[in-house]
C-alpha cells in the first residue's frame, strides 16, 4: 500500500454482533493442538467441544432458524481429540477432521436441526501417530494435506490405500500448514524454527527453507498474496509478532509488527481481496485487524477491537455468506467457552444497505473446482473460475442456495434413518447441476470421482429413540453443596500429601476420618451428628505414631478405623460410641506382614473382618481381623498396585497395576491371578471399580498422552482388552470413581480438581452418557460417599457425598430434577443393598461359603410411588372466553340498554324537584 495513497478500507470497523446474535450453549474445551478451533462454510460452522474428551465436534448454522435461535447440535466423530478440522471450498457440508486416534475423517453435514451423521463418509488411516492439521487443496477436488507429528502427507481421497506423497520429515513439532492460493506449493511452519516451502509434485524436500523463527514457541503460517508468506509466533523477547516473507528467500523477514507481551498463540485469517489480515490470541479478549501490503508500510493497523470474552479459537466466514449490501467485506467467528460470537467489519459508506459498492468487492474465487486431484498431480495448474459478489446479477457460477439443483443422478431423497439430505452418490455434491450430469462427480465434489460408492437403498425409517440415541434418565443431574449449618468448618493442619493410592480421607454414616499434618501421624475423628465451628484449642485425635499412608473404616462396624502406616504395619482402632473424647494411642490391632510400605487397604463388602492390603513388596496380603492374622498372600505383579477392587459378590478381586496390567484373583482358590490383560497406557496412577452387577470393570487412568482416559473391560475377557474408552481431560491427579450400583451411575473426581464428572455406565453402545458436571467453587482435597440410605428421597437425591476443603468438610447432594416430587420416584431407586450389615462372617467366607446382601426399599410410608400417581386430565391452558363474558343475545343486549336508560329518566308521575322548593310569602311582594 502506497504511504500517499489512501486506502479504502482504512475506516474499516468491527461490529460485534449483540448477545441476542450470539450462538450459545457452546461447551468449548481448552485443548493442546494445532488447529484453530472452529471452521465456517457458507452455512454451517463446526468447532470443538469438551465433551467426550474432545472427540465430539458442536455443529451449528450460519443464519439462526425461523424461530430466530440457533440449535447447536454434537457430532460424535473420534474415539479421541479431534485436533483439526477444514471444510471443502467446493462443498459447503463437507468437513474433513482430523484425531488423535490417528485417522482422517469426512463427513456429510446437514442442518443441525436434523440428525446429525452417526459414520463417516471416508476414513483414511495414515499410519502416522497423532495427526494435528487437515487442509483442503484450494482449486482440486478431492485433494488434502494432512500433517502428522513431523510429517505432512498429501492425499487423493480417491486413493485411500496410500498417500500421493509423504514430504521430508521435520526436526521437530509440526505447528502449522497453509497451501498457496494457486494450489502450487505448501508452506509449513515448525518447532525446529524452520519455515519450508515443498513442490510437492516435483520433490518430498523443500525447495525453500530457512530458520526463519526466533522462538519454538507455536506458531502459524499463511499465504497471503502472490508470493508473500505470512507467520505469526514469539520473538526472542518472548513478544507476540507478525511476520511478512518473500516464499523465494526465506532468510530474512520482509516485514513485521509487534503485538506485545502474551502466552497466547496467535491464530491469523487472512483475505485475499481486501488485504485484509486479523489477528485473534486465544486466551485474549483483543482482536486486531491489519491490512497487509507488499510495499511499505506493509503493515497498517486498521482496528483494535475488544471483546467481552477471550477467545479459545476463530475462523472466517466465507465471501459468499457476507452481507455485501451493508459493506460487510469480513466476517470473523470467536469462539469462546460458552458462546460463539460474529464479529463484522464493515466499510463506513454513504448509501449502505441500498446499494453494492463494487470497489469494495473484486471478483473473488468460486465453488466449482478447477481440476481433479488426479489432474493436478499430473501437472496441471488451472485455476478457480472468479465470481461476482453483485447480489442483483446473476452469476451461474456461484454456488448460491438458491441455485442448487438436484443431481441429474437420480434426485435426492430424505433419508428418515439420517435425517438429513442424500443423494444416489453420497459424496455427490449439493450444488452439481443437471446439466454437468456427464461430468466426472470430482468436478463437483470435495472428493474424487474414484471413491464415489455405488448406490445403496435408503434404509428404513427407525423410532425416533434409535435416531437420537441412548440418552442418560440421570443427564440432568443436579450437585448441590448442602446448607452450611451440615458443614463442620475450621478445620487445622490437614495432611494434604496422602499418597495416590489412598482417598485421603474417609467417612461412614456416622463419623469422618481426617490424617493431620501433626507428627505422630494423628488422626482426628468428627461426628457427623455434631457439625458446626470446630473449637480453636487442640482436638482429641488417634495417635498412629507413624505417618498415615491409607485408611478405612470398617463397613460393618462404624466404630472401627483400619490404618496403614509407611512402617508396613496396619493398625486398627475402636472408637468409643459416644465419639472420641480422649486420645487413643493404643489400637484394638496390629498387623504385620508387609515387608515394605503399605499402598492401600480395603475391606470385603460382604464378610465381617476381611482386609485387603496391597504393598511395595508387589504382595496383596488379605487379612483376619478377628484372629488378627494373615490369611492369604497373592502374588504376580511387577511394578507399583495401584489400586484394589472387591467384586460385589466378593468372590474376585482386582488390581490395576504400574506394569500395565489389569489383573483379577480369586484369593480362596488361587494365589496368582486367574485373568490378565492390558490396562491403562499411561504409568502416573489409575483406580478400578466393578460396574454392571459384576460383569464389567471400569478402570480410570492415563493414556500415553497423559490425558485422563476411562475404560471399560469384560470380566470374563480381560484378555481381549477394553471394549469401550473414552478421554476426559488432561489434569496429573487421577480420577477417583464412585459406582452406585442402583442407578448404574459413576461419579468421578481427583484430589486438587474443582469439578466433579457424572456418566452412566451402560453395557453396550454408547458405553458411557456423559452427565453434567458439578462443579466446586475451589479444589477439594477428597470426596468420599455415604451409603444410598443417607440420601434423602423426597428431594431425589441419588448420591451424597462429602467434599473436604483446606478447612472444612461440605456435605455435597447429587439430586435428579423432577416435576412430581412429592411422589417417590420409583424408577430411580431400586431396592439397595443393606450394605453396612454383613452377610457373611470371616471364617465362612474363607470356608468357601458365599452370601449377599439383603435388600430394603427406600421408599417412605407417607409417600405414592410415581408409576401409581393418578393419571392427570390435560388442562388446558387459556380458560374459554365465556368463563369471562358469558355470550348474550341481541335482544338482552337490548332491552338491558332500554332498563338503563329509564332508570336514569325515573317515573314521570314523581313530583319535580323545583316542586320542592319554598318561595317568599305574598305580603313581600307588596313592597
Amino acid at each position: 500500500m502506497n504511504r500517499f495513497k489512501t486506502s479504502k478500507f482504512k475506516n474499516t470497523t468491527p461490529k460485534i454482533a449483540k448477545k441476542d446474535g450470539w450462538i450459545n450453549n457452546v461447551r468449548a474445551g481448552s485443548f493442546s493442538c494445532q488447529g484453530n478451533h472452529i471452521k465456517a462454510s457458507s452455512t454451517l460452522v463446526a468447532f470443538n467441544t469438551e465433551q467426550a474428551g474432545g472427540g465430539m465436534l458442536g455443529l451449528s448454522s450460519l443464519k439462526p432458524g425461523s424461530d430466530g435461535q440457533w440449535t447447536v447440535t454434537q457430532i460424535s466423530c473420534h474415539s479421541d481429540l479431534v485436533t483439526d478440522m477444514d471444510f471443502s471450498p467446493f462443498d459447503e457440508s463437507l468437513l474433513a477432521t482430523c484425531s488423535g486416534d490417528e485417522t482422517v475423517k469426512l463427513w456429510r453435514l446437514c442442518d443441525p436441526e436434523l440428525q446429525p451423521p452417526s459414520s463417516p463418509e471416508l476414513t483414511l488411516r495414515p499410519g502416522q501417530g497423532r495427526l494435528e492439521l487437515v487442509l483442503f487443496h484450494p482449486t482440486s477436488s478431492g485433494l488434502l494435506a494432512v500433517g502428522a507429528t513431523k510429517v505432512p502427507l498429501i492425499w487423493d481421497t480417491g486413493r485411500q490405500d496410500a498417500p500421493l506423497a509423504v514430504l521430508e520429515q521435520h526436526g521437530d513439532q509440526l505447528q502449522s500448514l497453509s497451501w498457496k492460493p494457486d494450489g502450487s506449493l505448501l508452506a509449513s511452519s515448525c518447532k525446529d524454527k524452520m519455515l519450508r516451502v515443498f513442490d510437492p509434485r516435483a520433490q518430498l524436500t523443500p525447495v525453500q527453507s530457512a530458520k526463519s523463527l526466533q522462538s519454538n514457541k507455536d506458531s502459524r503460517i499463511l499465504w497471503a498474496k502472490d508470493d508473500f508468506l505470512l507467520s505469526t509466533g514469539f520473538d526472542m523477547m518472548r513478544s507476540r509478532e507478525v511476520r511478512l516473507w518473500d516464499s523465494r528467500k526465506l532468510s530474512s523477514s520482509v516485514g513485521s509488527a509487534s503485538l506485545g507481551t502474551s502466552s497466547g498463540m496467535l491464530i491469523p485469517l487472512f483475505d485475499e481481496d481486501t488485504g485484509l489480515l486479523v489477528l485473534a490470541g486465544k486466551g485474549d479478549a483483543a482482536i486486531d485487524c491489519f491490512e497487509v501490503s507488499a510495499a511499505e508500510p506493509f503493515f497498517s493497523q486498521v482496528s483494535h477491537c475488544l471483546t467481552d470474552i477471550s477467545t479459545r479459537g476463530a475462523a472466517v466466514v466465507p465471501k459468499a455468506a457476507l452481507d455485501v449490501l451493508s459493506c460487510e467485506v469480513m466476517r470473523v467467528l470467536q469462539l469462546t467457552d460458552s458462546c460463539v460470537v460474529p464479529i463484522s467489519y464493515q466499510v463506513p459508506r454513504k448509501n449502505s444497505n441500498q446499494e453494492f459498492h463494487e470497489d469494495l468487492y473484486p471478483d473473488t474465487v468460486g465453488t466449482t473446482p478447477a481440476m481433479s486431484a488426479e489432474e493436478w498431480w499430473k501437472g496441471g495448474n488451472k485455476q478457480v473460475e472468479k465470481v461476482g459478489l453483485n447480489p442483483h446479477k446473476q452469476h451461474k457460477t456461484m454456488a448460491a442456495p438458491a441455485q442448487r439443483k438436484e443431481p441429474a443422478t437420480g434426485g435426492s431423497k430424505e433419508d428418515p434413518a439420517r435425517g438429513c439430505s442424500t443423494s444416489s452418490s453420497p459424496l455427490s455434491t449439493p450444488s452439481s447441476s443437471s446439466a454437468a450430469a456427464s461430468r466426472s462427480p470430482s468436478s463437483t465434489s470435495g472428493l474424487s470421482s474414484s471413491f464415489l460408492p455405488s448406490p445403496s437403498p435408503i434404509p428404513s425409517a427407525r423410532p425416533i429413540q434409535s435416531m437420537l440415541g441412548q440418552a442418560s434418565k440421570f443427564r440432568h443431574i443436579q450437585g448441590a453443596v448442602m446448607h452450611r449449618d451440615t458443614h463442620i468448618t475450621n478445620l487445622r493442619g490437614l495432611n494434604l500429601t496422602t499418597p495416590g493410592e489412598s482417598n485421603g480421607f474417609c467417612v461412614n454414616r456416622q463419623r469422618v476420618a481426617v490424617p493431620l499434618a501433626i507428627s505422630g501421624g494423628q488422626i482426628a475423628i468428627f461426628e457427623r451428628s455434631q457439625p458446626g465451628r470446630l473449637p480453636d484449642t487442640a482436638l482429641p485425635t488417634i495417635q498412629n505414631s507413624v505417618n498415615v499412608v491409607d485408611l478405612s473404616w470398617d463397613p460393618f462396624n462404624p466404630r472401627r478405623l483400619a490404618v496403614a502406616g509407611d512402617d508396613a504395619k496396619i493398625r486398627v482402632w475402636q472408637v468409643p460410641e459416644i465419639g472420641l473424647k480422649e486420645t487413643l494411642t493404643e489400637p484394638e490391632v496390629l498387623l504385620q506382614g508387609h515387608t515394605e510400605k503399605i499402598y492401600s487397604i480395603e475391606f470385603h463388602p460382604l464378610a465381617s473382618g476381611i482386609l485387603a492390603s496391597s504393598s511395595y513388596d508387589l504382595t496383596v496380603r488379605l487379612w483376619n481381623l478377628e484372629a488378627g492374622e494373615q490369611v492369604k498372600l497373592l502374588t504376580g505383579h511387577q511394578d507399583q498396585i495401584f489400586c484394589m477392587a472387591w467384586s460385589p459378590d466378593g468372590k474376585l478381586l482386582a488390581t490395576v497395576c504400574k506394569d500395565g496390567k489389569v489383573r483379577i484373583y480369586e484369593p480362596r482358590k488361587s494365589t496368582s491371578p486367574v485373568q490378565e490383560g492390558p490396562g491403562p497406557e499411561g504409568h502416573r496412577g489409575a483406580r478400578v471399580v466393578w460396574v454392571s452387577e459384576g460383569k464389567s470393570l471400569l478402570v480410570s487412568g492415563f493414556d500415553s498422552r497423559s490425558e485422563r482416559r476411562l475404560c471399560l473391560y469384560a470380566a470374563d475377557s480381560l484378555s481381549s482388552g477394553a471394549i469401550a474408552a473414552t478421554n476426559i481431560d488432561t489434569s496429573p491427579s487421577t480420577l477417583i470413581p464412585f459406582y452406585d450400583p442402583d442407578t448404574s451411575v459413576v461419579i468421578l473426581t481427583a484430589k486438587g480438581d474443582t469439578r466433579v464428572h457424572i456418566y452412566e455406565i451402560a453395557t453396550e453402545e454408547p458405553y458411557f452418557m456423559e452427565c453434567s458436571s458439578f462443579n466446586s467453587p475451589e479444589p477439594h482435597k477428597g470426596f468420599a460417599f455415604l451409603p444410598k440410605s443417607e440420601c434423602n428421597v423426597r428431594d431425589v437425591e441419588i448420591a451424597v457425598g462429602l467434599m473436604l476443603t483446606k478447612t472444612a468438610v461440605e456435605p455435597v447432594a447429587f439430586r435428579v430434577p423432577r416435576v412430581k416430587k412429592e411422589f417417590f420416584q420409583d424408577d430411580l431407586y431400586t431396592d439397595t443393598a443393606v450394605c453396612w450389615e454383613p452377610a457373611l462372617t470371616a471364617a465362612g467366607w474363607l470356608s468357601g461359603s458365599n452370601g449377599q446382601h439383603k435388600k430394603i426399599s427406600l421408599k417412605p410410608k407417607d409417600m405414592t410411588p410415581v408409576s401409581e400417581a393418578p393419571k392427570e386430565a390435560p388442562v388446558r391452558k387459556y380458560l374459554p372466553s365465556s368463563v369471562y363474558l358469558e355470550e348474550k343475545t341481541d335482544e338482552q343486549k337490548k332491552d338491558e340498554l332500554l332498563s338503563a336508560m329509564v332508570a336514569k329518566l325515573g317515573n314521570m308521575d314523581d313530583p319535580l324537584p323545583q316542586d320542592s322548593f319554598e318561595g317568599v310569602d305574598e305580603d313581600e311582594w307588596d313592597d
